[in-house]
């Protein structure tokens, strides 16, 4: 089967699947956004393509985001067409339409199948928008440019012959409509490579290092900003780092935004609550929390490792694959009550939960799972369990994904 990937990051999602599909024997090639040619791996054909205008100046706000896409779509149609007049023609186009890529495939291949990975779909109330009132959205403007936002979504839906979602949560903020064509199948944890090491351990940065015996307290985003409640975990830490005079704080973490708005007087999230953190925590506090920025995939599995707590808070939004990775490593993670949460957190089972926006409860949490090595280990072997069960990229995952594949023809 001649199988074609769109990701703007490929591999992105797909970085399993692919070279599985490629060992059974299907030929796989994939575009990358990029001006120059790009060296593929073995068995993997990879096509180039570039857009040849950038957005308007002084577009209207509301379009910047189509008008984006419109032109990532627009390269992506060019290259298609010079695929399809050097006489190639897939089976199957599977993807990722979150840049708008994959907008017009049906134009050039109308028979080809295309299969989308459905991330998440926008909404004005009962997500992300308008969840944190300390960060309060502009109300039927803000639904307004969400309307146009989600035009990708439904042009997608148009031409799409089915979908892929990585949790239930994220399936259900689709439109009932194509919902019904969407599987549920995540990416997958390779929990033999992430899993328990008594022996583990992860270098600061300064020259000292922590390990398993130490009481290691985690908090990982991509970048740290309030969607995954950063502002929320770091006004717990005055009362944790009191409470427990040897813990030691690890944050992961770059300084940008992933998801929500930059600030607005030109600092960074990091550093606003930081500044707020500051005058209430000595120094010898401050020692004690570890900025390390962004992290090799090794050292983040080491982190996990020698990790007493992992603490993990999230706005009604996309699930990281961090959460899972935490849970198969068999930490102890505390959790916000949020709905993506709920969907793999059974409180007291596996995990803990607490209202994402009680402070006070977090640290107070906190401080009950750190004084009880004995429950964080039932949780944590718990959290390993259901990891395996639900997320083993090998035994699950996978073989789902591969399925899913084979039945879009």
């Amino acid at each position: 089967m001649k199988i074609l990937f769109i990701h703007q990051n490929f591999p992105g999602q797909f970085r399993h699947l692919v070279p599985a599909l490629i060992q059974q024997g299907h030929q796989i090639a994939a575009t990358v956004m990029s001006p120059t040619p790009v060296n593929a791996p073995p068995h993997l054909t990879l096509h180039t393509y570039y857009p040849k205008r950038r957005s308007t100046p002084n577009i209207h706000p509301w379009l910047i985001d189509m008008e984006t896409k419109t032109i990532r779509a627009e390269a992506m149609f060019h290259k298609l067409m010079e695929l399809k007049a050097a006489a190639y023609e897939p089976d199957v186009i599977i993807a990722h339409p979150g840049w708008g890529e994959s907008l017009f495939v049906k134009q050039v291949w109308p028979n080809t199948k295309l299969a989308i990975y459905c991330e998440f779909f926008y909404s004005a109330e009962g997500q992300d928008m308008g969840f944190d009132p300390e960060f309060p959205s502009r109300s039927l403007e803000d639904a307004c440019r969400l309307t146009l936002k989600n035009n990708n979504n439904y042009l997608h839906f148009e031409i799409a012959d089915a979908g892929i979602s990585p949790t239930y949560w994220q399936q259900s903020t689709f439109p009932a409509h194509f919902r019904d064509k969407i599987s549920v199948i995540h990416d997958g944890i390779d929990t033999d490579l992430v899993c328990p090491n008594e022996t583990a351990s992860f270098d600061i940065g300064d020259g000292s290092s922590l390990c398993k015996s130490d009481e290691v307290i985690t908090f990982v985003n991509r970048n740290l900003e309030p969607y995954r409640g950063y502002h929320i975990f770091m006004r717990a830490l005055p009362q944790i780092l009191q409470a427990r005079p040897q813990a030691n704080v690890v944050i992961v973490g770059g300084d940008d935004v992933s998801y929500g708005a930059k600030p607005s007087d030109g600092r960074n999230w990091k550093q606003i609550f930081l500044d707020e953190l500051r005058p209430k925590l000595s120094p010898e506090q401050m020692a004690r929390i570890h900025f390390v920025g962004k992290i090799s995939y090794p050292r983040f599995v080491s982190l996990l490792q020698v990790s007493s707590l992992h603490v993990y808070l999230t706005y009604p939004f996309v699930l990281s694959w961090s959460l899972l990775e935490s849970m198969s490593a068999a930490c102890a993670v505390l959790a916000s009550d949020t709905a993506p949460l709920r969907e793999v957190i059974s409180d007291g089972v596996n995990g803990c939960l607490v209202d994402f926006f009680d402070v006070d409860a977090l640290a107070q949490q906190a401080i009950a799972l750190l004084n009880d090595p004995a429950r964080r280990a039932l949780l944590g072997q718990n959290a390993r369990e259901f990891a395996r069960q639900r997320y083993d990229l090998k035994t699950r995952c996978l073989p789902q994904q591969l399925a899913w594949v084979g039945s879009l023809l």
